[in-house]
């Protein structure tokens, strides 16, 4: 079939008439170095500070980086990838958008990198929501005190060092003394409250995570947990943003109103990773050869977490941070930045953990500046004395190891500080109800515990736990919502005590 000269002509002129030219303007650079997981980049001037940057070689395989450093003719990147793909000449193009990881309800239960990829096999994630890792934290206006608690469930904290949400509360101490424990125990005790949890592991052997991921699941608290793994294979820039990732993770559910705890496992890790990409830059080292800013890489997180008021939903993101100190110094350059940042500190200490008082937290040294605020009123009307009288047992067992005579209410004061001690040791991944909590503290403070022998104390607590869970449900109910703690409940518990004394 011969087409005719005039249908072509026709079919040229539509096309010319339907042709619309687009420009699209793209900031094209070029890599002039490439080392150590860091680019310099020549001809993009008109960067951003946390732009993303796509890299292309010649096979066209894309890497993703951010622009950190600024200078007059070239930009410092650090590469989120395979740094060994990129070679000096490559493309480097500015995609005029800051670091964003996708949210939202899929990524609960799962295990992802510090860029919201999975990476526990269990196949893609789909979420609608983009946040951007680096956000501004909220303003006073929008925030109201801290004054509803989040129970840990482990009863030297809840009782004397409490944590309320919205709270950022440091958990402080040397390698290798309960310091993940805690946080793990705390999650594990959210089952129930309705509270998101995301743990950012910060330069942690994957084996650790693959552990504490099992023992998440088996407690069913994988249900409402996310866990963002930098681990220790990673390189420094995705331990540099994986605290970011996971505070914008959690920031999607302050949003929405709900209260969210995240954990950050640890901070000291994180400013290494910081300080590396810092000396890499070329950037001037200072105190311990850390850059000048290593503050604001820990304020501006740790600022993220807070307790909104109503008018703006009402959620709480509630921040524990770790850090790890070398031999107990807490007044190292990032122990003491941290602790001037947090609302408190929990301080676990080497000594009491060889001595087998687990959790080996000091309740001299830790505190909480939230306090009281954060306890519902049975929990503070019982545990109002017993830091002061932790505190005085420690004085006196010191004294008392000189082997002189003492007076019986010294000799009474050590035997009930004995015994609040021996309450004080847990076991892991075993934390206790608020309610037995309060139980078994006002036996203490009451002297009901003084005829229990000190080795049968934490037997007499477990059975005693397992008495008022069978026959007196309904006080244990009432210990958490009564909102006077009067003469009627505490004879209820009393009588609650004595009862099982009889069946012992």
């Amino acid at each position: 079939m011969e087409i005719s000269k005039d249908f072509i002509v026709e079919q040229l002129k539509k096309q010319i008439s339907d042709y619309k030219s687009e420009t699209k303007e793209e900031i094209v650079g070029k890599v002039i170095e490439i080392g150590d997981g860091i680019a310099k980049i020549s001809g993009i001037d008109d960067v951003m500070m946390s732009e993303m940057i796509e890299f292309e070689n010649e096979k066209g395989n894309k890497i993703y980086g951010v622009a950190l450093n600024l200078e007059e003719g070239e930009v410092g990147a650090i590469i989120l990838g395979e740094a060994t793909k990129i070679k000096e000449g490559d493309k480097a193009k500015c995609l005029r958008k800051i670091l964003s990881i996708p949210v939202g309800e899929n990524v609960i239960g799962r295990v992802v990198n510090p860029l919201g990829q999975p990476v526990d096999g269990k196949g893609a994630i789909e979420t609608k929501d983009i946040y951007p890792i680096e956000k501004a934290a909220s303003g006073v206006i929008t925030r109201e005190s801290v004054s509803e608690p989040l129970q840990t469930g482990i009863k030297s904290i809840d009782s004397i060092i409490p944590i309320g949400r919205g709270q950022r509360e440091l958990i402080i101490g040397d390698r290798q003394t309960g310091k993940t424990a805690i946080a793990i125990d705390t999650i594990i005790n959210q089952k129930g409250q309705n509270i998101k949890c995301v743990y950012v592991a910060i330069g942690q052997k994957e084996s650790k995570i693959a552990g504490i991921v099992e023992k998440l699941e088996k407690a069913g608290a994988m249900k409402y947990t996310t866990i963002v793994l930098a681990s220790a294979s990673n390189p420094a820039s995705l331990l540099y943003i994986a605290p970011y990732s996971g505070s914008a993770i959690a920031e999607y559910f302050l949003d929405k109103g709900e209260d969210v705890l995240i954990i950050y496992d640890d901070l000291s890790k994180h400013a290494v990773s910081y300080r590396e990409i810092s000396l890499l830059l070329k950037r001037p080292p200072g105190r311990e050869a850390y850059p000048g800013d290593v503050f604001y890489l820990h304020s501006r997180l740790l600022e993220r977490s807070c307790k909104l008021n109503k008018d703006y939903g009402g959620g709480s993101i509630t921040a524990l941070p770790i850090i790890e100190t070398q031999s107990g110094d807490v007044s190292a350059y990032i122990p003491t930045n941290v602790i001037s940042i947090t609302d408190g500190q929990i301080f676990l200490e080497s000594n009491l953990f060889n001595q087998g008082q687990r959790p080996a937290i000091n309740e001299g040294i830790s505190v909480s500046r939230v306090g009281s605020n954060a306890q519902i009123k049975a929990m503070k009307k019982v545990a109002g004395k017993l830091k002061l009288e932790a505190a005085q047992y420690r004085e006196l067992a010191a004294f008392a190891q000189f082997g002189s005579d003492l007076d019986e209410e010294t000799k009474s004061k050590l035997e009930r500080g004995k015994r609040l001690m021996e309450i004080f040791k847990q076991d892991q991944y075993a934390p206790i109800a608020v309610a037995n909590q309060v139980v078994i503290f006002f036996a203490l403070t009451n002297g009901l515990l003084d005829d229990v022998e000190l080795e049968k104390i934490q037997e007499f607590e477990d059975g005693l736990y397992q008495y008022a869970e069978t026959t007196t449900k309904e006080l244990l109910k009432k210990i958490i919502s009564d909102k006077d703690f009067g003469e009627n409940i505490q004879k209820e518990i009393t009588k609650l005590i004595e009862n099982y004394k009889k069946t012992i």
